[in-house]
């Protein structure tokens, strides 16, 4: 049995830190930071598609079937799924938690060189949970930001091939063929669902369960309510395009009205954590000669939980819901 030195093994260590970091980071970067060039498809379905996959192979990677079967309250392994699907990840779920798990014990072998097992372990798990958790939900707002503005030109054009007299199944495929990702592939999908049998009003449910925004889900109430009573469905889709500019416009002109207050809760949020250092660095007996006191722990509680909630109320009342 080989006999490896302390610095042996903590060289080894190191070393296996160092290449599950980096396989991680390869492994990231594979998946979320992939580029297209000029010569791929212009969405990830057309790229598929180009790849020789079927129909049914892009509607199974692309549409996760338990969309439409979550109900009301869907529990936690179908709301992780549908975050996946919201932040446009095509990898499977079982793939993101041996991820998660493979990052967690990185993180626990490189904790525990400097905290107990047992504080390693629980941060370790904290970390590995929270960091993907939030990527994933900024990585959903992204999308779902950019989809959002993308929305109104597929209606548009949408609207501008039904005026000429095309089925509404074409003008789906014009806006997945000519429109760049997201739109473009949440439109392919529509259309193959369409291909596949599904009526229209169906089609456009699935892409608002899929989206997850108010927006989307006003398309799916118009289609549907057109679906079953008739109308004219351009003009319906060139109002609905209007509505939505006008609301994004709005959206600017709140944001851009609420700014000074967001600056000013900001500040009064961060001020008493920055007089508070200045004072600690430049006179650090101003609270070093009471620390030892038995109420100063009562006091530093209940000074950091009025900054929190001074946080919080200054926030709703800067955040507006439009």
């Amino acid at each position: 049995m080989i006999d490896l030195q302390p610095n042996t093994l903590n060289i080894l260590i190191y070393i296996s830190i160092f290449l599950g970091v980096l396989l991680v980071y390869e492994g990231v970067q594979q998946f979320f930071l992939r580029k297209e060039t000029s010569r791929e498809a212009r969405n990830r379905r057309m790229k598929m598609i180009q790849g020789g996959a079927s129909t049914d192979q892009v509607l199974q990677l692309l549409r996760d079937p338990a969309m439409s079967a979550t109900g009301e309250n869907p529990g936690v392994i179908a709301r992780f799924r549908r975050l996946l699907v919201q932040a446009g990840v095509t990898i499977s779920p079982i793939s993101v938690v041996f991820a998660v798990a493979f990052f967690a014990a990185v993180l626990f072998v490189a904790a525990s060189r400097y905290l107990a097992p047992e504080l390693a372990l629980a941060l370790s798990a904290i970390l590995a949970t929270a960091l993907p958790l939030i990527a994933l939900v900024a990585m959903k707002d992204a999308r779902s930001n950019k989809l959002t503005k993308q929305l109104p030109d597929a209606l548009d054009l949408m609207a501008r091939g039904l005026k000429v007299g095309h089925p509404v199944a074409v003008t789906v495929g014009n806006v997945a063929t000519d429109l760049p990702d997201p739109i473009g592939s949440e439109f392919g999908i529509i259309q193959d669902q369409i291909n596949y049998g599904d009526d229209v009003a169906t089609a456009f449910q699935d892409f608002s369960k899929r989206v997850g925004t108010e927006d989307a889900n006003y398309l799916a109430v118009s289609i549907g309510i057109q679906h079953g009573t008739g109308g004219n469905l351009a003009r319906i889709l060139g109002i609905l395009s209007q509505v939505i500019r006008d609301r994004q416009t709005m959206q600017k002109k709140i944001k851009a009205i609420s700014a000074e207050g967001r600056l000013s809760g900001l500040i009064l949020t961060i001020l008493p954590v920055f007089i508070y250092l200045s004072i600690e660095l430049s006179t650090p007996s101003f609270y070093g000669d009471v620390r030892n006191d038995p109420l100063f722990p009562y006091f530093a509680y209940m000074i950091i939980g009025l900054i929190l909630a001074q946080g919080l109320i200054l926030r709703r009342l800067v955040k507006f819901k439009f």
